[in-house]
């Protein structure tokens, strides 16, 4: 009996130990937050999943559906893990990312996406963190940054880093909306932390700032109506019905985020590769309908926007022109519909459509070259012109 005692309290300074570790090692590469949980923490994870996908909430993203196993419970994804340490990086704006909306002629970026790409800069502090700590425990250690199908939100939760909030999102009463989330997987027993209990209360703020109702009720999103997953993840043509509700919003959409009252507590990012780039605060819709395929990829050199591609991009920066009333984008925007790809040249019509008078866009259409696109056509006869079929 002494032996098993003097056993229980070794294992317990080893868990202690590892536990500081960890969170000291955190600290000293940057995060803001570290907290643990158990790999079985979110046990109702699974039907919530399925009843997500089920009613066809994911949109196009068919990924979620394919990995929603491994998705749903982390011993699945690693049936060896027994510890997930969850990290916090506060990636705070230094303004309000809605005062940009009212600047018709510019592109608004999601915050996130101002600088470097998060996965880039979390992963790889991650893999030191890791790399020190699986030689100090002996034990063996994954680390995943938003690309494996792991649920960051509710494990973060049940950490203690936040709750999820009505929006879906992870609210944190020290970093109001602003934590990227990253995680390590171990099978090092550690002590585990005290979730985070909800503190949204009455408040709807962030359900009443979506601008195309994407939330069907509290804690539930219908990405199929959300703007970061139009201009993001989805590659087919927008809905006409959404395109004026998505405004200047070109990659990603903060509103939600932004509305919520616990972003009083925020501070703004210390990490300088998370601070905007001055050139991506208030980017010029001309300039950004201007850019080819090279030229893209070198203005968003390591920005996670480089990442949709040229099309889509232009696509988005389509919309936002089509938003805007100046009438100076018509130019760019006529000779967006000779672009070889189909759904820029569909954008450019719509956009066209919302920016001069019709017998001046008729007029235009006689100049056009015959169109074999059937989406692009489409987009002409909603456009009230014919004379562009094939």
């Amino acid at each position: 009996m002494p032996g098993n005692a003097q056993q229980a309290e070794n294992q317990d300074r080893k868990r202690r130990t590892l536990t500081a570790f960890l969170k000291e090692e955190a600290a000293a590469k940057g995060f803001d937050i570290c907290r643990i949980t158990r790999s079985d923490a979110i046990p109702h994870a699974p039907e919530r999943l399925q009843a997500f996908l089920a009613a066809g909430c994911h949109g196009t993203m068919g990924w979620l559906a394919e990995t929603a196993e491994r998705r749903a419970d982390p011993r699945v994804l690693w049936g060896e893990v027994r510890s997930i340490a969850l990290f916090g990086m506060n990636y705070g704006p230094d303004t309000d990312p809605r005062d940009i909306l009212a600047m018709r002629d510019r592109g608004a970026i999601s915050v996130y996406a101002q600088n470097r790409d998060y996965h880039d800069v979390v992963k790889g502090r991650l893999k030191e963190i890791a790399t020190r700590f699986g030689a100090r425990a002996g034990e063996d250690v994954k680390v995943f940054v938003d690309t494996a199908p792991v649920m960051e939100k509710p494990l973060a939760e049940k950490a203690g880093l936040g709750w999820q909030g009505k929006h879906t999102n992870l609210v944190s009463r020290d970093f109001g909306s602003w934590l990227f989330l990253g995680s390590l997987f171990t099978t090092a027993d550690l002590e585990v932390d005290a979730p985070e209990r909800d503190h949204c209360g009455s408040c709807r703020a962030c359900l009443d700032a979506c601008p195309t109702g994407a939330f069907p009720a509290p804690y539930q999103i219908d990405a199929r109506r959300c703007i970061s997953y139009l201009t993001i993840e989805h590659k087919g043509p927008i809905e006409p019905e959404l395109r004026p509700l998505i405004g200047n919003r070109i990659y990603g959409c903060d509103d939600c985020l932004a509305a919520c009252p616990w972003n009083k507590f925020a501070r703004e990012a210390s990490e300088m590769k998370l601070k905007a780039r001055e050139d991506l605060k208030q980017p010029e819709l001309a300039l950004l309908l201007t850019l080819d395929d090279a030229a893209f990829r070198a203005f968003f050199s390591g920005s996670p926007v480089k990442r949709i591609g040229r099309d889509r991009f232009v696509r988005n920066c389509l919309i936002a022109a089509g938003n805007s009333g100046e009438e100076a984008l018509v130019p760019a925007c006529m000779a967006l519909t000779r672009d070889p790809s189909p759904p820029v040249r569909g954008m450019a019509v719509w956009a066209l459509s919302r920016l001069m008078p019709q017998e001046e866009l008729i007029a235009f259409a006689r100049e056009c070259p015959p169109e074999t696109d059937e989406e692009v056509v489409s987009e002409w006869i909603m456009a009230g012109v014919s004379r562009c079929m094939s």
